[in-house]
């Protein structure tokens, strides 16, 4: 396999295969240099960045849940049981306001995802406690939208 490697802003062109890596300079495209390397003293590192880059956000993205997991029990404690985000989109409209009370499954909030409106529900009756939201806002998931006591 080939690959494009930018290494301190010069450009190698690095064929891998099984054992060695050919490295060429690319950027001096009069004089190749091709080098044979065992696969272990490939710069490896120059390349691994790249995958490396990707798997840290997932890890990043993995604690996320967790603390909005932890978060609701917290606003419960509190008097109010919180309604987050399922997912990430943008608030439609806002259709109840603190002190309202509400039914199970009426609507309270109109997410827009993916360019579809997404009803966000009330899990149970209640009262509505706070709202965290206003119509424009961009929310991520899990994010809170309101409480509900």
């Amino acid at each position: 396999m080939k690959y494009i490697v930018t290494l301190n802003g010069k450009n190698y062109e690095v064929e891998v295969e099984s054992g060695a890596a050919i490295i060429v300079d690319v950027t001096d495209s009069s004089t190749p240099m091709p080098t044979v390397v065992p696969i272990a003293a490939a710069p490896a590192p120059a390349v691994t960045p790249v995958p490396a880059a990707a798997p840290a956000p997932a890890p990043v993205a993995t604690p996320t849940p967790a603390p909005t997991s932890a978060t609701p029990a917290a606003p419960a404690s509190a008097g109010g049981e919180p309604v987050l985000s399922p997912m990430p989109g943008s608030i439609v409209k806002v259709l109840v306001t603190a002190g309202q009370t509400v039914k199970k499954g009426e609507v309270l909030i109109i997410l827009e995802a993916m360019k579809m409106e997404n009803d966000i529900v009330s899990p149970r009756d209640g009262v509505i406690s706070s709202v965290a939201v206003t119509p424009g806002k961009s929310v991520a998931t899990g994010e809170l939208l309101l409480s509900l006591s």
